[in-house]
């Protein structure tokens, strides 16, 4: 009975305390009774369970109101309140997860609040209705994270879109060793090493369906670490050092999205554009992220970069002047 006393008590401060709201002994004894039904359980035992709660590490406050009555009120939940906030609203917006998973994510953190959070933390959540109800990427990344801790490779079938905008699943012999998963741009990505081209792939984890164990591994190469932007986690054609010319407007999303792997410096011949450098993965994705920007940022140098973007803008052009 002392045992499940505590317990009841602990729950308590657990749901009726935060930073701002404590709980009296007569609030105690109201709830045990409401909650389990224990009646006449003393103020002197109530304060015994609490100095074992205080015992055990628990971070029990102790404050005094009117008439010298002693409150209290349980401190460091383990999450403050704000982060709990912070988790349940990336969970809520993202597209991984249905609105069942979403909603068993958020109740299991609503047990980590008091009543008066829990309040909060509804009144604030508006989940994001798209998910992915046909495949579950927790259960896709649980098997992948043990396949790599096995150091097996992986064997999975892989989906792409028909025209009728269904998901088709396709059975290929992949000689494949798993590396590191990786969120890029909104997506979980599993980057790979296949052993019978040599080469590293990358596939998106949520177009990955029955993932099994294959074969042990070998030798498990060594992921290229980050040294240049990339558009996305496909591997570029080259890495070549870029000079853009770039319309001021444009220098907070540059500052952003090149990182540490950029310099720039105000252009000397016009006050409205920067001069950027930026040591970047260069292929047919990288010119597709440079046509977004229009004539507000030009490829300046090296030569055969700015070539090779100016064969591909007669292309696209070419298929409007017929």
């Amino acid at each position: 009975m002392d045992h499940e006393r505590i317990i009841h008590i602990f729950r308590c401060l657990s749901t009726r305390t935060d930073s701002s709201h404590a709980v009296s002994v007569r609030d105690i004894q109201n709830y045990l009774f409401e909650n389990s039904g224990m009646e006449n359980v003393s103020a002197v035992t109530i304060r015994r369970d609490i100095d074992r709660l205080i015992a055990m590490g628990n971070d029990i406050e102790i404050s005094y109101g009117s008439h010298n009555t002693a409150c209290y009120r349980l401190c460091r939940k383990g999450f403050t309140f704000n982060e709990i906030r912070f988790v349940t609203d990336a969970v809520s917006v993202s597209k991984f997860l249905s609105p069942q998973q979403k909603q068993r994510f958020i109740k299991k953190f609503e047990g980590m609040c008091s009543e008066n959070e829990t309040r909060q933390l509804i009144r604030r959540i508006s989940l994001n209705d798209i998910g992915i109800p046909s495949l579950d990427i927790l259960e896709n990344l649980e098997n992948i994270y043990s396949i790599i801790e096995q150091r097996r490779k992986i064997v999975f079938d892989y989906g792409k879109f028909n025209t009728d905008r269904k998901m088709i699943y396709y059975t290929k012999n992949r000689d494949v060793i798993p590396l590191k998963v990786r969120y890029f741009s909104e997506r979980f990505y599993l980057r790979c090493y296949n052993v019978t081209e040599g080469v590293f792939r990358t596939y998106r984890i949520d177009r990955m369906k029955n993932i099994t164990a294959g074969e042990r591994a070998g030798k498990r190469p060594e992921l290229p670490e980050d040294r240049a932007f990339v558009v996305n986690v496909f591997e570029p054609d080259f890495f070549e050092t870029v000079t853009l010319l770039v319309n001021k407007t444009l220098l907070d999303e540059m500052l952003e999205k090149l990182g540490r792997y950029s310099t720039m410096r105000p252009d000397p011949k016009n006050a409205d554009r920067v001069i950027v450098r930026v040591y970047a993965g260069v292929n047919k994705q990288f010119y597709e992220w440079v046509m977004r920007f229009g004539d507000d940022m030009e490829i300046l140098s090296p030569k055969y970069v700015r070539d090779e973007f100016a064969q591909l803008l007669r292309r696209v052009l070419g298929k409007y002047l017929k």
